[in-house]
């Protein structure tokens, strides 16, 4: 889908497109950082940068949605927090590199050669010791998990989100149970790549 498509998505939605709350492994992958400079790329209405913001990081929101950037501005000033909000398209948009301590891309799913070099770039955008999280939903979620995207080349696995980050140190790497609500109230496991490196500090 192009920017278009999902300005409409957004706009001709009821309420919100995705969850308020933080993703889960968001919030595992960050619980005993201390606070800093922070990128989502791909950041939709902003779920996980208006939560990052409320811990007080310092967080720049991206995403090639006019209309979900301006959702995200509309939350941010409800909740008082402040995010530095950018429309741009990730395959393009280059952070400055070692600039960041927390660079986030979350259910951002693309064919494998524009994944990579978004992963490129939120590789380099990292400083020092600083931490990227990646989160999507897994290719495993096709036959055994819930939702997401059906098809097979844009879904992620730990081994091809690793394969793309050289020079950073693996914390985490692994395909995660995520329990989904259904309707009789009841739940079901989606299956998601979870993936936390950190660049070495010396």
């Amino acid at each position: 889908m192009d920017s278009n498509a999902w300005d409409d998505r957004y706009a001709t939605a009821s309420g919100l497109v995705w969850s308020a709350e933080p993703n889960r492994f968001v919030v595992e992958s960050v619980a005993g950082l201390n606070p800093g400079s922070a990128l989502d790329l791909a950041a939709g209405e902003g779920r996980n940068a208006l939560w990052l913001a409320g811990q007080g990081w310092r967080v720049a929101a991206v995403d090639f949605s006019a209309v979900a950037v301006e959702r995200g501005r509309e939350l941010a000033a409800a909740r008082g927090v402040p995010v530095d909000w950018r429309v741009a398209d990730v395959t393009a948009y280059r952070p400055v590199p070692g600039s960041y301590d927390l660079v986030l891309i979350s259910y951002l799913h693309l064919p494998a050669a524009d994944f990579a070099g978004v992963l490129a770039a939120a590789r380099s955008a990292l400083r020092p010791g600083g931490t990227l999280v990646v989160v999507g939903h897994d290719v495993t979620n096709l036959a055994d998990g819930t939702g997401g995207p059906q098809d097979a080349n844009v879904l992620l696995t730990p081994e091809a989100v690793v394969d793309g980050l050289a020079g950073l140190r693996i914390r985490r790497a692994e395909t995660a149970r995520r329990p989904v609500p259904t309707a009789d109230g009841g739940t079901v496991d989606a299956r998601d790549t979870v993936v936390v490196a950190t660049r070495p500090a010396d």
